[in-house]
């Protein structure tokens, strides 16, 4: 890839440290993501919940990046609260036309469109997961989940980024990661994932 041809990456870490879960996983999982692309010609800027933010700063972030590049845990069957307020902050902001046009309806038509009024049509996006559920518990009818995949557990977040116009990449995912972690055969997994969609 030639510079000219360089993407931006916008990468969050999503993780909220608790002392059982101090983000280890997903803090390595970004140097390897960071590692691979910026060796492929990307541009990154990585974002962390546990930092202070500028909503003005994290909506250029955002306008700035052909891909934002999720890393978070699954936290009650969704995102972890300080991703979730960082959303309720930057992504409301973002409303006025950074990220997207109100909702997407108008006066004339005000029962079409909605969620259609995003301005980052350009921009994809990608998840990267990691879960105390083993895999086993997805996709099979008889177990937790009632047959239902990580992308069905994630379809909120999948909906927030269609509502500001963001196309998806495949998913990624490390599973049973407190009790039965298989970290070595989790990163080789996440390289070839890396390496297949950049």
């Amino acid at each position: 890839m030639s510079v000219t041809d360089s993407k931006n990456v916008l990468i969050i870490n999503a993780h909220q440290y608790y002392p059982f879960s101090e983000g280890k996983l997903n803090a390595t999982l970004i140097d390897k993501a960071i590692t691979i692309l910026e060796s492929k010609g990307y541009n990154t800027r990585v974002v962390t919940m546990n930092d202070e933010y500028d909503v003005e700063d994290q909506l250029e972030h955002h306008q700035w990046a052909d891909i934002v590049f999720l890393q978070s845990p699954s936290n009650w069957m969704g995102v972890p609260w300080s991703f979730k307020k960082y959303m309720d902050e930057v992504y409301t902001a973002g409303m006025g036309g950074a990220l997207c046009v109100g909702d997407g309806r108008t006066e004339e038509a005000p029962k079409k469109n909605y969620g259609m009024g995003g301005t980052l049509t350009n921009t994809k996006y990608m998840m990267s997961l990691t879960f105390n559920a083993p895999e086993e518990a997805f996709n099979d009818e008889d177990e937790f989940f009632d047959g239902k995949s990580i992308d069905d557990l994630m379809f909120p977040m999948h909906m927030n980024f269609k509502f500001f116009g963001m196309k998806p990449m495949e998913t990624f995912a490390c599973f049973d990661v407190m009790k039965n972690a298989d970290v070595e055969n989790d990163f080789k997994r996440f390289e070839a994932h890396i390496n297949k969609h950049f």
